[in-house]
């Protein structure tokens, strides 16, 4: 099964794109997509009330709800966002402790993962360069669709030296962009919480959809 765990709807302040919309290209683009369902990380923020089940049933994609945290290490994803994680953290407090984030929301039943850690400032190996490494990381995003030039090899050499196991998204703030990079798993995950026991067991991988870039 493949997922999309990285992209934005329009709920994020610097996205202007419908969650329908991105089902719709991946409908379309499906024989150079082959996507099963999208995560939805909006930025510094959590809606519990969200609810998909009538786009899933319209287009057969499975619609997760997550977010993206801002830490002195970098951002993360936190998957498995539930009351307990919400009441411990502030998610709009631009400067949340990383390591208490890793820490307790592994303890509170989720998982919170760095993104996009070879972007310069927001991505951990930045951080690990200038103040050394998080313990109990789990897996890092070693595809980012937004990533520029040098910066996936950057946290390939990461994962080599730490041992992380790797995942993909395409950091979609466009509709256009939705699967280019993903995560691929081997079990058919069907909720949330499938989601985290997988991450948490490394068994994850990237895959890139994203055209070649050779010319």
């Amino acid at each position: 099964m493949i997922l999309d765990l990285h992209l934005h709807s329009e709920l994020s302040d610097d996205s202007r794109a419908p969650v329908e919309a991105y089902l719709k290209i991946l409908q379309r683009k499906r024989a150079e997509r082959p996507v099963d369902g999208i995560v939805l990380t909006e930025h510094r923020q959590f809606d519990p009330r969200r609810d998909f089940r009538g786009l899933e049933d319209r287009y057969g994609l499975l619609i997760l709800n997550a977010a993206e945290v801002e830490t002195d290490y970098g951002h993360m994803l936190v998957f498995g966002v539930n009351e307990d994680i919400t009441a411990r953290f502030d998610f709009s407090d631009v400067r949340l402790p990383a390591q208490e984030v890793v820490d307790e929301v592994a303890k509170l039943g989720g998982i919170a993962l760095p993104c996009h850690p070879g972007r310069p400032n927001v991505g951990l190996c930045a951080h690990y360069d200038r103040r050394g490494r998080l313990e109990n990381v789990v897996a890092v995003e070693a595809l980012n669709g937004g990533s520029k030039q040098g910066e996936d090899a950057r946290v390939a050499a990461l994962i080599k030296a730490r041992g992380y196991a790797a995942y993909g998204g395409s950091d979609a703030h466009l509709v256009s962009f939705v699967g280019i990079c993903a995560t691929e798993f081997d079990r058919e995950l069907r909720s949330m919480d499938d989601l985290v026991s997988e991450l948490r067991a490394g068994r994850c991988r990237p895959v890139d959809f994203r055209p070649s870039r050779a010319a």
